[in-house]
């Protein structure tokens, strides 16, 4: 699609967007970044009669494959906006989570029943269904189209030159958002020391396996889990500075001798893959004037728990509610905020205290890993802290009696 054109309101017609009534600003938005979050904001936001443009500074919408968690916040988020069907068609429905150790002892098997879903499907038709849907709200895409930076007013500079205004700015840009920047919303952002390769490998003709196993040797950790007919995705894990680890093509020698019991699976490991780093951000506030940040610009966090997605579209559904149903957009963005962020914030330190506890544990202390990872899940607080995430209803925030209704959604109980 065309660059952007130069400073203009909403839609692209040239026409003005309408103004609600009782509402002080007419509902156009501004999504910059077409990644999962972006593509999920905008399609919200137009379903509830938003004039909506997204930015994307790549030539086209593309998603690197391998799978992706979608556990029952992200379900219900997605079915909220009609493309659940298409994203998760081809999914796999898991019935547990298990963990084993070097010895493939059992240390945690977290059940997935029906209330209470984890379903993992190839992330490539997870984009697609995004895509489709954005379109069919009536979403305009724009491609090779940078952003650099946005005033607390919703105006975003781009690196053409070009500026555009709207009244409600959504930063989806990212681990190294340059619009949280912009704004000086970073509180911190460190780097975790270790990472992944993530990729497919063809599922064999009666491999019908419905647990996802994290296995882990040594600071190595490989998450094996069926997401389609056809196709396993494996997540594999070691510190930054593994060498041998981190090499692509994966290199297969090596893997299967710190996995002995999954050589064959390893095996069938081809030259794709991509490696990423081991991120979290922290955000002093989620907006400043009219411009949000949500998805990883916001709460970036490693996947252990797998909600990084699934709290980027339950947050990203409840922003489109907020500023649809208050006449304000900076009195709406700040209920939203304090609404959403309790149950973002406490995903991410129970993330991170769960990748201590099972990550970067030397060989010579695997025995004691076992032994901490079995003490850390028992604990029926423990599973309620890293289940939370999953088990709460951010939906319907806005229309819930204050105190009683908020606490019962961020709670899921």
């Amino acid at each position: 699609m065309s660059s952007p054109a130069s400073a203009s309101p909403l839609p692209a017609d040239g026409g003005s967007p309408a103004r609600q009534p009782g509402y002080e600003y007419p509902r156009d938005a501004l999504i910059v970044g077409g990644g999962l979050g972006g593509l999920f904001a905008a399609t919200a936001l137009a379903q509830r009669g938003w004039s909506v443009r997204l930015h994307e500074q790549a030539p086209d919408l593309r998603m690197f494959g391998a799978g992706i968690w979608l556990w029952e916040n992200g379900l219900r988020s997605l079915e909220a906006i009609g493309v659940l069907d298409a994203a998760v068609f081809r999914g796999q429905r898991m019935s547990a989570w298990e963990i084993r150790d070097h010895r493939g002892r059992l240390l945690r098997r977290r059940e997935t029943p029906p209330y209470d879903r984890l379903i993992v499907p190839p992330r490539a038709d997870l984009y697609e269904a995004l895509k489709t849907g954005a379109k069919q709200a009536g979403v305009e895409i724009v491609t090779n189209s940078q952003a650099l930076r946005a005033d607390a007013d919703g105006t975003v500079s781009f690196a053409d030159g070009s500026s555009e205004r709207a009244s409600l700015v959504v930063a989806a840009d990212g681990l190294r958002s340059k619009l949280r920047e912009s704004l000086g919303l970073t509180k911190n952002k460190r780097d975790l020391g270790n990472g992944a390769i993530r990729l497919l490998i063809p599922r064999l003709p009666g491999e019908a396996k419905d647990v996802a196993e994290e296995h882990w040797s040594g600071s190595r950790g490989l998450l094996y889990n069926p997401c389609s007919n056809d196709d396993v995705y494996l997540c594999m894990v070691c510190p930054q500075s593994d060498a041998a680890g981190r090499q692509l093509p994966v290199n297969k020698a090596s893997w299967s001798a710190s996995h002995p019991a999954l050589a064959s699976v390893i095996g069938r490991i081809g030259s794709e893959g991509r490696w990423d780093n081991f991120e979290t951000v922290d955000a002093i506030r989620w907006s400043a004037g009219r411009v949000a940040i949500v998805g990883d610009a916001a709460h970036g966090q490693p996947p252990w728990l797998g909600q990084a997605a699934n709290l980027a579209f339950a947050n990203c559904l409840a922003l489109a509610e907020f500023v649809s149903g208050i006449s304000s957009i900076e009195r709406a963005l700040r209920a939203w905020e304090r609404a959403c962020r309790p149950v973002t914030d406490h995903t991410e330190r129970w993330t991170n205290a769960y990748g201590r506890v099972v990550g970067m544990w030397p060989e010579a202390l695997e025995d004691v890993r076992s032994l901490a990872v079995g003490a850390f899940v028992r604990a029926p607080f423990i599973e309620t802290m890293l289940n939370r995430a999953q088990r709460s209803n951010l939906r319907g925030l806005l229309t819930r009696p204050a105190t009683h209704g908020m606490t019962r959604g961020l709670s899921g109980e």
